[in-house]
């Protein structure tokens, strides 16, 4: 096999040559753009001085208004400097940085009222604004009890009500309703002690029972044995972040040292924020006691420990001696932030379920269309003037802005996708009519009208999922998802639309062949 010929080497001397005239023209523009420097140096400096001596003859008066200027055009400088460097950035970045502000109750009931015409089931909200006024009115400051299951939350109660029957029970998950219990403190307060369901038991049905309550509550007292969980730290972030007088009752301190009970209250105190206190306590129960005579015998019983809450009972006690106005407004805001929690699930549950109701009309509407379609060409005016009242419609119900060139452009690339995927979806139709019998010479319009079936369902509901998502219908991720759309369960959808189609089909022609009936379109 013969090797490619190689070239001679250029000599040292030829290379040197021929990089001469560049190492010339470099030094020129060298010498070029010095000297223009130099002279531009010179020019600044002539103007410079030319100005200074003339300032030097005008009184103080055109000295301020001068410095003002000179002033007004540098801030204008740099604010236009900032806004090329920011330029291109999304401006939503700093609106999400900054705390939604909690509602207040005007605003609530405004909404509720809004909502409420619009149709979305609201009694649950009206319920939980009914709760708050007869809290408010019978003037009760309520201490809810809470945390994960078997942490001994019904144990605190009954150590802080001797005497009281509680239920409570080693299994864990004896408390199945909130449970209310009214105790006056030793400063002669009288408060309604709420027992709520532990968190995360078998089916976790009570959790969300038990958020509520301690939300509706002047003051929450968290149960824990020791450092805090994942669940238990998410749990608590939301009171702490709705800024609910929180305290922590650390259970079961008889298990640790004085040291190991220093590191897990700094371990609390550093997870949950300096601003939470941490009490600990012994709820009671029993401990097994061994005793030894003087004989060797050894004898083991159990015992009733003592309940220790001291600590615990002036750290509530410090919440009580605030302004009792704080309390309650703290308590309003909470449950504002729930019942509000409460309208955003409703609302958005109400949208999806008409949305979807919506998207079905106008597949079924965009079916009969091109049954309907008597020319060439009328179907594609059908089909778009559906298409652009559906898009309409749900941004619509969504409250969500839409401008008609916004709309006409998302339609537009979307007929894009749909011309890669139409031979596809044709081939799929025509297979699926085959298991209909007596198809004639008309499968042709009936299989546009599936396959217009299926396009309007994918992108109604892509739609409807871009809005609900991002509260705006965002031409790229909607796409994606109209793609995703078209190919999901399509052989199912198809089967559907078909049956439709066929049914519709059917009563055509029973209509065409009775008497004096027209002829079948």
């Amino acid at each position: 096999m013969s090797s490619l010929p190689k070239l001679p080497p250029i000599p040292l001397s030829t290379a040197a040559k021929a990089w001469l005239p560049i190492r010339l023209l470099l030094g020129v523009g060298a010498s070029v753009g010095v000297a223009f420097m130099l002279v531009l140096m010179l020019y600044i400096t002539d103007l410079g001085l030319s100005v200074w001596d003339r300032l030097q003859q005008r009184g103080p008066a055109f000295w301020i208004l001068y410095l003002i200027l000179l002033a007004g055009l540098s801030a204008g400088g740099i604010y236009a400097v900032w806004r090329v460097l920011h330029w291109g950035r999304p401006a939503g970045k700093a609106r999400a940085k900054a705390h939604a502000k909690p509602p207040d109750e005007a605003t609530l009931r405004e909404r509720l009222e809004r909502h409420s015409a619009a149709g979305v089931p609201v009694d649950s909200i009206h319920r939980e604004l009914e709760e708050l006024q007869r809290r408010r009115a019978a003037g009760e400051i309520v201490v809810a009890v809470f945390g994960e299951i078997s942490v001994g939350k019904s144990s605190l109660i009954r150590a802080l009500l001797p005497g009281t029957e509680i239920a409570v029970d080693v299994r864990g998950g004896t408390t199945r309703v909130v449970n209310y219990y009214t105790w006056t403190s030793s400063a002669g307060d009288r408060l309604i002690l709420a027992d709520l369901p532990g968190l995360n038991e078998a089916d976790g049905s009570l959790d969300q029972m038990a958020r509520d309550e301690a939300l509706r509550a002047h003051v929450v007292i968290y149960v824990c044995e020791g450092d805090l969980t994942r669940d238990q730290y998410a749990a608590m972030r939301t009171l702490v972040d709705l800024g609910s007088p929180l305290i922590v009752a650390l259970n079961k301190t008889d298990r640790y040292t004085e040291r190991e009970l220093v590191l897990v209250r700094e371990r609390l105190a550093e997870r949950i924020g300096e601003q939470v206190e941490v009490a600990p306590v012994q709820c009671g129960g029993f401990e097994e006691v061994t005793r030894i005579y003087h004989d060797g015998r050894e004898e083991t019983t159990r015992r009733e420990r003592q309940p220790q809450a001291g600590d615990l009972r002036r750290a509530l006690q410090r919440y009580l001696d605030n302004d009792p106005q704080v309390l309650d407004a703290l308590r309003d805001t909470s449950v504002f932030v729930l019942a509000q929690q409460k309208l955003d699930a409703a609302v958005a549950q109400h949208r999806r379920e008409k949305a979807a109701a919506i998207v079905q009309s106008y597949s079924r509407k965009a079916v009969f269309g091109a049954l309907a379609a008597v020319s060439p060409g009328t179907d594609i005016l059908i089909q778009g003037y559906l298409g652009f009242n559906l898009i309409k419609e749900l941004c619509a119900l969504y409250e969500a802005p839409a401008r008609e060139v916004d709309m006409q452009r998302f339609l537009d690339l979307a007929g894009n996708q749909i011309k890669r995927n139409i031979n596809l979806m044709l081939a799929l139709v025509g297979n699926i009519f085959k298991a209909f019998p007596g198809i004639g010479t008309v499968v042709g319009g009936m299989m546009h009208a599936v396959v217009y079936g299926l396009i309007f369902e994918s992108l109604g509901k892509a739609a409807a999922r871009s809005l609900d998502s991002r509260g705006e219908l965002v031409n790229g991720p909607a796409l994606r998802m109209f793609e995703d759309n078209l190919s999901e369960d399509l052989e199912a959808r198809a089967k559907r639309f078909a049956q439709l189609v066929w049914s519709r089909q059917r009563d055509g022609e029973a209509a065409g062949s009775a008497p004096g009936s027209g002829e079948m379109i």
